[in-house]
This record gives C-alpha cells, structure tokens and sequence, in this order.
C-alpha cells in the first residue's frame, strides 16, 4: 500500500462498494465553514459546538481529564475553546464524531470496540506526554479515529468478524492483506478515505492509511516518512499494544505485529523496555489504559 492512496472517482468506488460513508456531523460542516471566514468568530464556533449537548458534554470530560494536564476545570465550550484552541477542540470533535454517526444496533454490537477506541485515545496522549509529543490531541484523535474503517466494514460485510480473527491471527501476511483478499479493501484504507473526506488533518489521515504498514515503514524506507507522521504512528502502535487491541478486534492473545516491530518503535521514541513497562504498568494503575498489556 502506498503512503497515499490515490482518491480518484474509480478507486474510490472501489473501495466504496457496499459501504456507506456516514457524512461529516452538520456541527463540523459549520465549524469548517466559519474558520474560512476572514476572521473566525470563536465565540460563534463555541455556540454551535454547545448546541449539540451531549458532544459538547463529552468535549468537556475529555478537556478535564488528566490528559492535558489543566489546573483548573473547564465549565463552558467558550473557555475550552478560549483555552486549548479551535484547532484541538475540533480534533478532539472529528474524533468523536463517527460513533454519532452509526446506527444504534451497529453501536451495541461493536461495545467493546468503541470501549477500546477510547482507551486507545487516552493511552495515546498519555505516550505523547510522556515522550514529549507536543501535539497530545492530535495523538487523542488518531487513537479515537484510526479504526473508523472497520465499523463501515462490520455493517457491510456479515463475514468481517471472521476475517478479523483471521487477519490477527498469524504473523504473516499483513493485517490489511487478509482483508484485501476476502473484500477487496481494508479498513485502513476505508477509514482513510472517511478521515479525508471529513476534513481531517493530513497528517492524520496518512497515519490512519499505514497504520498496518509500520514494519515497512520503519525498516525499509524510513527516510520517505516524515518525523512527525512517523512519532504519531509509533504512538498509535504503542498505545494499540499497551490497549490489547489484537484481543478486542480478533480474538487473538498475541500481537504479532508488536512482536514484529516493537523494538523498533521503542528505540525511535527513545524509550527502553524497561521504560516502557513502567509506562504501562503506571497507565494500567491510573486507568489510563485497559489490562490488556502482556509480556513481549
């Protein structure tokens, strides 16, 4: 898979075939529109977030967690975004915003999988504090985010579980090969394609792209990608680890992709084993992250 997948109309429909993409929430198409606007009213922008209560509500528990560290609680959209900024506010929006768009009996049935979409999000901003990545929301919303693909992909095809366990039960080929064999597209590529078509961050949305390509990217062609891509995707594979995600998405107790390039990734970041197992086993006490941490 390439870094990019090429989005003309005869790819795109190919990977769109029997998949519905949910549209981007009304609230964000109207955000989007007032940051194009000469000069962005924040307080307007904060008025539109709030009139969606329980997305604004959620908003505001995620900005008053101990991710971003704030000294003092957040009791309005307005002093969120005042504070942290449009730019994170909306991150944090887009992230949260495909779960809003699904069908009640597609939430139900994929509990565990929203379960750990969230605590894949917390465990990645926590990493990035902890390595010194700046942009701690950014790695909030690729946590909460990366997977968006595989939603669209369970209401289209009734076998996805199958493949699933299937495609994270053996070392090789890549996790997105087996889908491509049995779909013809993947969900890296489906989430892709909704992140890019809901106005995401580009950087976002390549990282979403290869996220079951990291082994290439860190061993064979690591002077191609980009510093900041590359940080954001070693966290997002940490924080998939740490979260026990093979478990949650295909039933499986290993994580033969950890296996195969967590070294790798730790010595990017500049962390140890030894450091990184303190780091999980402080995530795991605070609650940060799930017990789905096991022994590499």
């Amino acid at each position: 898979m390439t870094s990019t997948p090429i989005l003309d109309d005869e790819h795109i429909a190919k990977i769109l075939r029997g998949i519905t993409v949910p549209p981007q929430p009304q609230v964000i198409v109207d955000i989007h529109m007032e940051q194009a606007m000469p000069n962005p009213d924040l307080d307007r922008i904060a008025k539109l977030i709030s009139q969606d209560v329980g997305l604004s509500g959620t908003i505001l528990k995620v900005v008053n967690s101990s991710l971003f560290g704030m000294k003092s609680r957040m009791t309005s959209i307005e002093q969120a975004v005042q504070i942290l900024g449009l730019p994170t506010i909306v991150r944090i929006m887009e992230g949260l915003s495909i779960k809003s768009q699904m069908d009640d009996e597609t939430i139900v049935a994929l509990s565990s999988f929203w379960d750990s979409a969230l605590d894949i999000a917390n465990a990645a901003a926590t990493l990035a504090r902890a390595i010194g990545y700046k942009a701690g929301d950014k790695a909030y919303c690729v946590g909460l985010f990366h997977n968006c693909g595989v939603p669209l992909l369970y209401r289209a095809h009734d076998n996805y579980q199958a493949v699933l366990e299937e495609s994270y039960s053996q070392p090789n080929p890549r996790i997105i090969d087996v889908e491509n064999q049995y779909l013809k597209t993947n969900h890296a590529v489906v989430g892709y394609y909704v992140a890019k078509s809901w106005g995401l961050p580009a950087d976002l949305c390549d990282v979403i792209a290869e996220h079951h390509s990291v082994e290439n990217i860190f061993r064979h062609r690591a002077s191609s990608y980009d510093h900041g891509r590359k940080t954001l995707l070693a966290i997002l594979k940490m924080a998939e680890h740490l979260c026990g995600l093979p478990q949650t998405l295909g039933n499986s107790e290993q994580d033969h992709e950890w296996e195969a390039i967590g070294e790798d990734l730790l010595v990017y970041v500049g962390l140890s084993e030894l450091d990184f197992d303190d780091l999980a086993a402080q995530m795991e006490n605070s609650g940060v992250a799930a017990s789905g941490y096991y022994d590499h």
